[in-house]
């Protein structure tokens, strides 16, 4: 009968007995009381924590980025800077290189110079040298020449001499003429 008593009573399911209802809310208080004291600080506590960590985590990013971002307007400055004194120094060494050729060029042409004037010197020797000689060869064998038509001796050097002279003479004379 007990069970027949308490299932009339609970007959509408939506409306629970007042001492249950009762107990089931001091109950919720004290959970909830419990939560609000012990609990709900230690997790506000790491949720700050996280918050700021992250935060922090964030300025430090950006402020890498920001320093990252300074450096590598140095880098390109420097690079810059590099290419410029690359191309400085280029145009230097072309330059010297250009100066250095001229000078070289200079030098072989002042050699150069100085070799054909030697030669021309050393050929005016030589000639001078082959005209004596000559003269002398040919005044040696004109007087021999000269002694057999004759039939004397024309041993005198002085006379031979002059001799020799007048005759190599004219005959310049008349090579200058005919040129």
């Amino acid at each position: 009968m007990n069970l027949m008593v308490l299932a009339a009573e609970t007959e509408n399911p939506l409306f629970p007995p007042i001492p249950e209802l009762v107990i089931g809310l001091i109950a919720f208080v004290i959970v909830f009381g419990f939560l609000s004291k012990k609990l709900l600080p230690n997790i506000n506590k790491v949720l700050d924590e996280r918050r700021e960590a992250i935060e922090g985590g964030i300025e430090k990013a950006e402020a890498a980025q920001t320093e990252a971002q300074s450096v590598l307007e140095q880098y390109k400055a420097q690079l810059a800077e590099a290419r410029h004194e690359a191309a400085r120094l280029r145009q230097e060494a072309l330059e010297q290189g250009t100066a250095l050729k001229e000078e070289l060029r200079a030098e072989g042409q002042r050699q150069r110079e100085e070799i054909i004037a030697a030669g021309h010197a050393q050929i005016a020797a030589d000639r001078k040298a082959a005209s004596q000689a000559l003269r002398q060869d040919v005044g040696k064998l004109a007087t021999d020449l000269a002694g057999k038509l004759v039939g004397e001796s024309l041993e005198d050097v002085a006379r031979q001499s002059r001799t020799i002279d007048r005759f190599l003479s004219e005959l310049e004379e008349k090579a200058e003429a005919a040129r």
